[in-house]
């Protein structure tokens, strides 16, 4: 977004006075990877912890916090934790899906914590973690998580080149390198609209749909124009992107209300994105619509358009949101909506999108948000989620790497087996040494219709579907299982990803998916492996270090436990074939360098 947020009639004054107090955390000069001493605890130096008493002012209709007023403080505290990693003023990009949890109510405190996960070039992204707190029982809830993507700019309005983020807990670790793979995500998400809009299914649904009553949608269109006035504004003097969300968020719910005449509730936002800046003395033009009804919930879409005193032919788009609304009954479920009757052309347009983007929001909840431990090992496969798969693959694998409390079990020559203990897991890491370029390893151990060349476990391996260039689905054989005797068989998608900055490893990961042109054959038993893959860095010019990681399922936990035991020393045999199979065949990998 090309602004950020204000708190009330005197933002900027209010924002400096924010800046002064986080300043007040740590020495004057700290540089912004110093970290920061309280007693005992380590702190982020761009952390930026914000309080605020939900006062009357604050509150809607029910005495509830307004969600707008809650997306301007989480702006202000994700632009100061910018501007303190940056060291120069911040605007901000996008901020990613928010999913609210509970409300707030008067007298209730909102806490907000927010730091910079990651620094790419000239932005970053910043998470924010809100909740609140009842100070009468001491009780605290979350209320939701938010990743906000800013950039750095001088005064000159040029962009520059950030310093890198260096992590340094294991949940800072984490968040860095997944950061890259939400990057990758919002970059996907048009196309992954288009995807979706070419599949005829999205069609059908309204045709299926039985209400009695049908509210034309043009019925439910809100405009209003707001004058942005110094208060509005930043230091920069740009609007605050909080306060035009803040009125985003007032025109969608009077829209959501016109459709069901009843105070809506909003249940999720989908990403704000900021396609340019608006300064003081601007016209702003909110437009909002209901784009379609899903039995118990809508989905508001609102734009919002520029222009200066002169006249409004110089309009310029510079924000769009679509929101999620419910309306709740006297116990608090969701009631039964009635159907939207789109306007014809650009209406069903955005009702077929907003299919879409539901279809999407489900994805991302039951592939991304989930907790593993929750849902099947195997995820169903499809073209349209196939981006929150990969994401859900690579992202599981770095987040078991980023755990700091590997235990080194064993080690043969220069193999190592680490192990970890944690809930109801036990995962394991096998590492070495190669005298190869990491991109020649990367290239060998991402295909897996060569694991069997040095895998004693791998019978062979098929490519069933090549996503991408970045994604491929293999039906993996395995050799005869001697309990059951038959083999067991797999259908395995290798996600791999390139180094995003100095330092990143290659990564190439692994987890199990159901794909209905694979169906379970009884000659095999269908096995699955919930998070596995290689990690692959180049310490030297001539050295790179290989690590294997596996998160064990059942069936694999007495190969593992053997070897931790000392019982068997297969995790030696096998990687020691293969190292021989690396060193083998790297100076065969001399075609892909264009690719890397």
């Amino acid at each position: 977004m090309k602004e950020n947020a204000v708190l009330d009639s005197s933002a900027s004054a209010q924002l400096l006075l924010a800046k002064a107090a986080v300043l007040r955390c740590g020495p004057d000069g700290a540089g912004p990877q110093r970290i920061m001493q309280r007693g005992t605890e380590t702190r982020n130096p761009t952390e930026v912890q914000m309080s605020q008493m939900v006062l009357p002012c604050h509150t809607n209709h029910c005495g509830h916090l307004g969600v707008g007023q809650l997306l301007k403080w989480i702006d202000t505290a994700a632009c100061l934790s910018a501007e303190r990693h940056a060291g120069c003023p911040c605007v901000t990009a996008s901020v990613d899906d928010i999913y609210f949890e509970h409300a707030i109510s008067v007298g209730q405190v909102v806490n907000i914590k927010a730091k910079v996960n990651r620094a790419f070039n000239s932005s970053m992204e910043v998470g924010i973690q809100v909740s609140y707190e009842d100070l009468c029982s001491g009780e605290q809830w979350n209320v939701c998580k938010a990743y906000a993507t800013f950039v750095a700019q001088r005064t000159s309005n040029t962009k520059i080149k950030l310093k890198p983020v260096i992590p340094q807990t294991e949940e800072e670790k984490t968040e860095y390198s997944i950061a890259a793979e939400r990057r990758r995500m919002r970059l996907a998400h048009t196309d992954t609209i288009k995807d979706l809009l070419s599949n005829n299914s999205l069609q059908a649904e309204r045709e299926t749909r039985d209400c009695k009553t049908m509210v034309p949608a043009g019925q439910t269109r809100v405009e209003s124009v707001e004058l942005v006035l110094p208060p509005h504004a930043n230091h920069q003097g740009n609007t605050f992107g909080g306060q035009i969300m803040a009125w985003m968020e007032n025109v969608a719910t009077i829209a959501a209300s016109r459709l069901c005449h009843a105070h809506p509730t909003l249940k999720a936002i989908e990403m704000f994105h900021f396609r340019g800046p608006s300064q003081v003395g601007d016209r702003l033009l909110l437009k909002a619509i209901v784009n379609n009804v899903f039995k118990n919930s809508m989905e508001v879409g609102v734009c919002v358009e520029a222009y200066g005193q002169e006249m409004e032919v110089s309009r310029r788009h510079i924000n769009s949101a679509f929101m999620t609304f419910v309306v709740l009954d006297e116990e608090g479920q969701p009631r039964t909506l009635p159907v939207v009757v789109p306007e014809p052309g650009d209406g069903e347009r955005r009702y077929r999108e907003a299919s879409a983007r539901k279809k999407i929001r489900l994805d991302r909840k039951y592939v991304i948000s989930c907790k593993q431990t929750e849902v099947p090992l195997s995820v169903p496969w499809d073209q349209s989620n196939k981006v929150y798969l990969s994401y859900n693959n690579v992202s599981a694998l770095k987040t078991l790497v980023a755990k700091t409390n590997w235990v080194l079990a064993t080690e043969i020559d220069k193999v190592k087996m680490y192990t970890l203990e944690e809930d109801k897991f036990l995962s394991f890491r096998i590492e070495m040494t190669v005298s190869m370029a990491a991109w020649q390893a990367f290239l060998l151990l991402s295909d897996l219709r060569r694991r069997c060349e040095w895998d004693g476990h791998y019978a062979s391996a098929e490519l069933v579907q090549q996503v991408d260039s970045d994604d491929v689905i293999y039906h993996v054989l395995s050799q005869t299982n001697s309990l059951e005797n038959k083999p067991q068989d797999f259908i395995i998608l290798a996600s791999r990803r390139k180094p995003c900055d100095k330092g990143d490893p290659y990564v190439v990961a692994f987890r199990s998916v159901t794909l209905p042109t694979c169906p379970a054959n009884p000659k095999y038993t269908r096995g699955e492996t919930l998070c596995s893959g290689f990690c692959i860095w180049q310490e030297t010019e001539e050295l790179t270090k290989v690590a294997y990681y596996n998160q064990a399922t059942p069936g694999y936990l007495n190969y593992v436990t053997a070897n931790i035991a000392g019982l068997s020393s297969n995790f030696y045999s096998t990687f020691e074939a293969c190292e021989r199979f690396l060193m083998k065949n790297k100076d065969d990998i001399t075609v892909g360098l264009q690719n890397l």
